[in-house]
Formats: structure tokens, sequence, C-alpha cells
């Protein structure tokens, strides 16, 4: 058995075989053959092995998700059958005596821009098919044995090297039980969308991927950051009894499910979710989440091969302000660049992509995309409580260029006939420092603030929170967090609007303390993290931790003020 310890980026505790997820190399190189037959008995191979899998996710899904679900494969079949495709690659093959994989591929890529370039929608999603199926002929053309995310069908923890956020998207947590990769943080959207699924996840453990092979019975400890690999049956038995005994301490919690959040002197404060998907709402209702802080609109935007319609977007956003049943949802707006990237939007390549051109300046340079989303939202916003929140803003041009933008669509909305709710309250994510700083002004124009405290910390610690070699300074109780965070919260209080924050920090059990006493309105976090924390706030006195934040203020280091919580709390 090895241990080894990485960052425990979502809690609870998951034995399972292990399943080795590496992105294939589909590089294909153009090579003369000599036999064409044997080439193209190849090809016909190819198809056969395609169709009998395909087959079988298409039974499976069917018995498990029903038959709209099942279609997808079913049109994936249609394709791998068409004498459009499949003849003009064996022609090549025969004619240009040419490798199949090349064939395919150069035949493939003809339809794929066809399909691009047609007006229908329908067409157009045809393309995307058109990949997948290529790509899963590939595979046994190359010799590649390849499962993606979405295709696991028995119970397994992930191991990675890195999960990107389309991969996440991808998981099936009926399927995955838990995952850890090699490298990341508790920040990392890895680590964020763990805690969105509820599925347990170790981040950062340098090497499991170079130590864990495929089938190997993993067990990931979500609560101390420890993978243990093969363990004896002692431990397994250990870890089961502890996963037991944490399942408890949830039962516990949820009893609390539909309790306000209030504290010991009776402070009232309210605890939202952090979304990415639709499907997400679930797990804010199961656990007594009071709204939605924080929907990550990114996620509609990925895993697709081009930008998501108007009518997409506003079903998304109607079905999560529906399920929400009028509790606040607040939605911010696309928020890209970074390590967050759409491969066929074609972003310039950037020395520095989090210091560079994403989020609210993409959005106001290519109003073509901000437009069609800010349509939908406003659109969306008659189904419930509406609140919308810009990202990344560093001036206040910034902010009253893109209201304005939401203004003009409103405007043309109305005349179109179109209804639009009149109370969406409008604000900002506040991770910038120089937002910060000038919150007062700020204060007069939005209507709610937003602390974005995963970019707020390593902004004004100048180091890469993805960066392993300076993750000493993420240090979310330094005392310049916390005067950042005061001034926030002051601003908005003095000009009667509200704040909230929807950084790692809003869920961490040291931080709640400090943020209840610098007088924070709304915390938004992970769904699993809401209980917890009601829970945590129901034992403080408001009072006392506004006493204890002035403390807190007045200190040099991270550390002394998780000292000064540690001995205050506990």
């Amino acid at each position: 058995m090895n241990k080894i310890s990485g960052i425990a980026a979502s809690a609870g505790i998951a034995v399972a075989r292990a399943f080795i997820l590496e992105h294939p190399d589909y590089t294909i190189t153009k090579t003369a053959v000599t036999d064409v037959d044997a080439e193209l008995a190849k090809l016909n191979d190819a198809l056969d092995k395609s169709r009998g899998e395909l087959q079988t996710i298409k039974e499976r899904t069917l018995a498990e998700l029903g038959e709209k679900k099942a279609e997808i494969f079913e049109s994936h079949l249609l394709i791998l059958d068409d004498p459009e495709l499949i003849t003009p690659v064996m022609d090549k093959i025969r004619e240009e005596s040419v490798n199949a994989d090349y064939a395919l591929n150069e035949v493939a890529n003809q339809f794929v821009e066809m399909f691009q370039n047609m007006k229908s929608a329908y067409l157009q999603e045809r393309a995307a098919d058109m990949r997948d199926v290529t790509k899963r002929v590939l595979n046994h053309l190359l010799g590649i044995h390849y499962v993606s995310p979405a295709e696991i069908s028995e119970e397994v923890i992930v191991i990675a090297l890195d999960l990107t956020p389309s991969d996440t998207a991808q998981l099936n947590r009926n399927f995955v039980k838990g995952f850890t990769t090699n490298i990341g943080g508790r920040t990392s959207h890895s680590a964020i969308m763990a805690r969105s699924l509820e599925i347990p996840a170790v981040v950062g453990t340098k090497n499991v991927m170079s130590l864990v092979k495929a089938g190997d019975l993993v067990i990931v400890d979500g609560l101390s950051g420890d993978v243990l690999i093969n363990p004896s049956e002692a431990e397994v038995a250990e870890y089961t009894a502890k996963q037991e005994a944490y399942n408890l301490q949830i039962a516990e919690w949820k009893k609390l499910r539909d309790e306000p959040t209030v504290s010991a002197d009776g402070k009232h404060v309210e605890l939202a979710a952090n979304i990415g998907t639709p499907n997400d709402v679930t797990g804010v209702i199961e656990n007594g989440g009071e709204g939605v802080g924080l929907y990550r609109t990114e996620f509609l935007y990925m895993g697709r091969d081009k930008l998501p319609s108007e009518e997409i977007q506003y079903n998304a956003y109607k079905t999560v302000l529906e399920n929400m049943q009028g509790k606040p949802v607040v939605v911010r707006t696309l928020d890209i660049g970074g390590d967050k990237e759409l491969p066929y939007l074609e972003l310039p390549k950037e020395m520095n992509p989090f210091l560079g051109y994403r989020a609210i300046r993409l959005c106001l340079d290519r109003q073509d995309i901000f437009r069609t989303q800010l349509r939908a939202l406003l659109r969306a916003s008659a189904h419930g409580d509406l609140r919308i929140m810009f990202p990344m803003i560093a001036t206040l041009g910034e902010f009253r260029a893109a209201r304005d933008l939401l203004l003009e669509e409103k405007t043309k909305l109305r005349e179109e006939g179109k209804e639009v709710s009149d109370s969406i309250q409008l604000g900002i994510m506040v991770e910038i420092p120089s937002t910060a700083v000038l919150a007062d002004q700020f204060a007069k124009e939005v209507d709610f603030f937003s602390i974005g405290t995963n970019d707020l910390i390593q902004y004004t610690m100048a180091a890469d929170r993805m960066n392993e070699q300076v993750a000493y300074l993420y240090q979310p109780y330094n005392p310049a967090i916390l005067r950042l965070v005061k001034i926030v919260i002051d601003a908005a209080h003095a000009e009667g609007k509200w704040t909230g924050m929807c950084g790692e920090m809003a869920g961490d059990a040291t931080a709640i303390p400090l943020l209840l006493g610098l007088g924070l309105d709304e915390f938004s976090m992970s769904a699993t993290s809401i209980l917890p924390a009601r829970s945590q706030i129901s034992k403080l006195s408001a009072a006392d931790m506004k006493e204890m934040a002035a403390q807190a203020l007045q200190l040099g280091t991270a550390e002394e003020v998780a000292a000064l919580v540690q001995s205050r709390v506990n």
C-alpha cells in the first residue's frame, strides 16, 4: 500500500477502482501504403468495433437515462453507416494509396467545415457529432484506448494530471465516486466542481498519476487530503467506518436544512450556493440554500464547438430561476479567460492570461457575444428573482459600459413585446484591489457587491493561485485581505446596499467567524458547505465576532489571525 498526501479539495471518502484519464494525441500523418486492401480491411474493422461500442452505450443510456439521452448515440450510429461519409474515405484510400486514418480525418474535416457553415442550427450541431464519431473510429485505427468521462459506466475514482472544466462538466456522479490529481489547489476549477458535484477529491498530490495503474483499488480521503493505493482490508474497513461517521455528521446537519441562518445573538445572514449548471440546483435545495450566490455561466459555453444560442442560454437561466422558486439567483456574465478557454473563439495566447483579455474585457470588446447573453438573461428575468453581476470590473467606466449595453437590450426586448422584469438587481464582482479601494464610488451606482476572493487574494498578494511554488501566499486570513473586505462591506452599507462573497473563503470554517464580524450579508459557497456553515454560525455571537474581527484587522500576519480565531471560537 502507498499513501500519498495532497490537498483536501472536497469533503467525503470514496473507495473504488482507478480510472486513468489521459487525453489522446490525435496527430495524424499522411503515409503511402502498398497494400490498399489491408488498409480497407483495417478501416472496416475500426467501423465495426465503433458500431459495437455505440450500440452498447446507446442501450445502457436508454435503460438508465431514457430515450431522449440515447438519441445522440443513435445519430452517431447513422453517421457510421452513412455512405456519403464512408464511400469517399474508401475512394481516397484506393485512389491515393494512403493510410486509413489520414483518409478518414481528411473527409470528416470537410463535412465538419460544411456543417459549421450552414445556417440551420440543427445542422451546425451535426459538426460536433461528426467529430465525436471520427475520434471513436480513429481510436481503433491508431490503437488508442480512450473512454471519455461521459462514458464511464462503473464506480471509479478518476486519476488525472488535472481535470479541465469541460472534463468535470462530463462527470457522472453516479459512477465517479471521487477523483485525485497531480496538480491543483482548493480554488482550482476541478476542486470547485468536485464540491458542486458533491464527490470527494484530493488535488495537488504531485505524483498520483505515476503511482496508480488502471484498476488499482484507491481510497480518496477528501477530509484529510490522503490517497491510499491498494489498501489492505483493514484499511478499507477503517476508512469505510470514517465515511459512516461523516455520514452521521451530515445527517445532523441535514436537520438544519429548512432553518434560517441566524447567529446565537439573533443576526440573520444569507447562505447561498455557487453553481455551474442547472443540474446543480438540486444540490442547492437539498442542502438548504437560501439562494444562488454565483451561477458560473461559462460552463454553458464549454464542451461545445460553437457559442450557445440565445435560446439555449434562455432555457438554462429560466430553468435555474424556476427551480429556485422565487429565491434570489445571482448570475455572473461570461467569465472566460485565465484558465478557462474556449477553443472555438481562438483567443490570442497571452503571457499573463489572468491579467489579460478576459471576462468583462472580452465581453465589452465582443459585444455580439455579450448582447446575446444579456438578451437571454433579461428574457429569463420574468421567471424569478434574477440578479446580474459583471466579473473582473476594474473601473467605473467598465461597469457603466456594461450596464448601458444591458439597458439597450432591455429596451429592444420590450419593443419586441418580450416580458422583462423591472426588479433586476445589477452588481459587480469585487476581485481586483483597485475596485475594492474605490468601493465607496462603485456603491453609489451598483445594487450589490459580491467579493470574489479566489482572484482578489491572488491579485492582492501577486501570487498565481494555480502555482504550487507560491501556494503559501494564498492567504485568505491575511489582514490585508480582511481590510479590503471591510472596505467593500462598509462602502455598501453606507449606501444601503448589500455585500456577498462568492469565493471559496465564504465557506471556510476559519474565515466564517471573521466575515460574520465584518458584517458580510451573504455567504455563497459550495452547496455541501451550507449546512456545516449554518451549524457553525448558529453557535457564534455576531457581537463577539465583530469585536474579534476588529482585533484581527490590527494583526500583522495570516497565522496570527488564524490563531486568534482558534482561541476565540473553539
